[in-house]
C-alpha cells in the first residue's frame, strides 16, 4: 500500500496534522489563546501566516489547536462504531434467531440521516465533546453492523466453517478465531471512513451551534464564527475549510488505499482498466 505515492501523501498528512496539533503549545510563534484588539481582522502576514480573527487571535495557531479535538472526535467515534458494529454484525449475520431482532432496529435507526440523528441526540444531551461522541457513536454503528453482517452470512458458508462445526468448535472461537480474521477488510476500510464523517459531522454540528462549546476551538466552531465576517475577511473561513477537506481527504485517500491492498482482485481490475485505455480503438 505505501508504494503508492497517493497513500504516502495522505499518511504523511495524517501524521504531520498529529504531530502538528499535539505539539503546539511548544513551536507556535503566537499563541492562539492571546487576544489583541489592535490587530482584530488582519489579513495573512509573516506575523500571523492565515491572518487574525473578530478578536484579534491567530488564526493559524487556532486551526492547529482545532484540529486536537476534531482528530479526536473522529478517532473515537471510529473505534466505538467499529467495535459496536463488528460485535453485533457479528451476532446477526452468524444467529438467525438475532438476526430479525438486530437487523430490524438497524433498520429503524437507518431510516433517520444519520447527521440528523446526531443532531438530535445532541440537542437531547447537550453540547460537550462527550455527548458529540455518543451521539456520532450511535449514528453510524448500524452502518458498521449491515456491512459486518453481509460479510458473515458470505463467509459462514465456507467449507471450513462447516469443518469446524462438525469437529465440535464452539461459536465463540468460530467467531473469533475463523470468521473475525477474514472479514478485517471491510472492517477496517469502514473504520477509515467513518473517521472523515465523524470529523465532516463534528465540525457540522459545531457549525449550527449544537456541537462543542464556543470557548473550545474547534474548526465547527472557527467556521461558526467566521460566517459574519465572510466579506470583508474571507481568510477567516477559508483556512479552517482547506483543513478540514485536507483532513477528510487524506482519509477517504487511505481508506481507498487500505481497500486495495486487501481486496486480492483490485490490482487485476486496475491493470484491466489500464490495459483497456491503452489499446487503440481499432484493435478493440
Amino acid at each position: 500500500m505505501l508504494k503508492k505515492k497517493r497513500n504516502l501523501i495522505a499518511l504523511g498528512t495524517l501524521l504531520l496534522l498529529t504531530v502538528a496539533t499535539l505539539t503546539a503549545f511548544w513551536w507556535l510563534p503566537v499563541s492562539p489563546l492571546e487576544i489583541d484588539s489592535t490587530k482584530r481582522l488582519n489579513g495573512p502576514s509573516a506575523a500571523h501566516w492565515f491572518g487574525t480573527d473578530h478578536f484579534g487571535r491567530d488564526i493559524f495557531g487556532q486551526t492547529v489547536m482545532a484540529a486536537r479535538v476534531s482528530l479526536f472526535v473522529g478517532l473515537t467515534v471510529a473505534l466505538i462504531a467499529t467495535v459496536l458494529g463488528t460485535v453485533t454484525g457479528l451476532i446477526a449475520g452468524f444467529y438467525q434467531k438475532a438476526d430479525f431482532v438486530i437487523m430490524r432496529i438497524i433498520d429503524g435507526m437507518l431510516a433517520f440521516p444519520s447527521l440528523l440523528l446526531a443532531l438530535a441526540l445532541v440537542a437531547a444531551l447537550g453540547g460537550s465533546v462527550t455527548n458529540i461522541i455518543i451521539a456520532l457513536s450511535f449514528s453510524y454503528w448500524p452502518v458498521m453492523t449491515r456491512i459486518v453482517r453481509s460479510a458473515v452470512l458470505q463467509m459462514k458458508s465456507a467449507q471450513f466453517i462447516e469443518a469446524a462445526k462438525t469437529s465440535g468448535v464452539s461459536d465463540p472461537v468460530i467467531l473469533s478465531r475463523y470468521i473475525l480474521p477474514n472479514v478485517l477488510s471491510p472492517i477496517i476500510v469502514q473504520g477509515t471512513f467513518i473517521f472523515a464523517k465523524a470529523i465532516l459531522a463534528e465540525a457540522a454540528l459545531s457549525f449550527l451551534g449544537v456541537g462543542v462549546e464556543p470557548s473550545t476551538p474547534t474548526w465547527g466552531n472557527m467556521l461558526q464564527e467566521a460566517q459574519m465576517y465572510i466579506t470583508i475577511a474571507p481568510w477567516f473561513s477559508i483556512f479552517p475549510g482547506i483543513a478540514i477537506m485536507m483532513t477528510v481527504l487524506s482519509l477517504n485517500m487511505l481508506g481507498e488505499g487500505v481497500r486495495e491492498a486487501f481486496d486480492p482482485h483490485a490490482k487485476e481490475k486496475i491493470k484491466k482498466k489500464k490495459g483497456l485505455l491503452k489499446t487503440p480503438v481499432s484493435a478493440r
